[in-house]
């Protein structure tokens, strides 16, 4: 019973929590002017809630394996809490990379201040870098990585709080690997722009399905190599 109820509350605690972050970004489309911040603090906050709104739903399919672990092995409640912590803190870091990366577009030109791309050859160059990236070899073997969570658990296993950090933040990394290219399209329609954040979180979530997402990772290169030509056509 006790078990039971500590499993509830901590998934109701990570869907409000990617809730809570989801909401925040609806309230910021609705006022875009008053809400869009301008300088790194304010980018950086906006960045790390993007993360959980777009990257919870992803990490479901990963703590449910860690959930098996804790009936099957010595997983614990407070190592799922470490994974969950160690996924998010690679995220926020990326977070706190491309609002620098977004100040720095600004100033030369390529973003308007709501992260919208003001060159066609600068989108262009995002859609077909990240459709190329589809194709690689480390995209290959970040997408295994992603979608065998139970075998990379027990391949790098650590017990307790500590370990969980310690595997969430080595899940963290492969997974900002993999969905890196389909972050930074967002700057083609601007960052603000909830139909991409929604896509974008679907076909990662997608991707990382091994039924699924064998099927999707190349064709979704292509498409967005093609989107790239047809921007530079227009």
């Amino acid at each position: 019973m006790q078990q039971t109820l500590t499993r509830n509350v901590f998934w109701i605690g990570f869907f409000l929590i990617v809730l809570w972050a989801w909401w925040v970004m609806f309230s910021m489309v609705a006022a875009p002017m008053s809400m869009m911040p301008g300088q790194f603090a304010g980018l950086f906050a906006m960045w790390a809630i993007m993360m959980a709104a777009m990257m919870g739903p992803t990490f479901v399919p990963t703590m449910r394996a860690y959930e098996d672990l804790i009936t099957s092995a010595n997983g614990s409640r407070v190592g799922s809490i470490g994974v969950v912590l160690g996924f998010f803190v690679v995220w926020v870091g990326f977070a706190a990379l491309i609002s620098l990366a977004q100040l720095w577009l600004i100033e030369l030109g390529l973003l308007t201040k709501m992260g919208k791309s003001i060159s066609n050859v600068f989108s262009a160059v995002l859609l077909i870098s990240a459709g190329v990236y589809q194709f690689t070899s480390l995209k290959d073997k970040c997408l295994a990585h992603c979608r065998s969570p139970m075998f990379q658990f027990l391949a790098h296993w650590r017990p307790g709080f500590v370990g969980g950090v310690s595997m969430g933040f080595h899940h963290g990394v492969y997974c900002v690997a993999c969905c890196w290219g389909l972050m930074v399209i967002g700057f083609v329609g601007g960052i603000m722009d909830l139909l991409w954040m929604g896509g974008a979180t679907l076909l990662m979530t997608l991707e990382k399905l091994p039924d699924i997402g064998k099927h999707l990772t190349k064709p979704l290169g292509f498409g967005l190599i093609l989107w790239g030509i047809a921007t530079l056509a227009v």
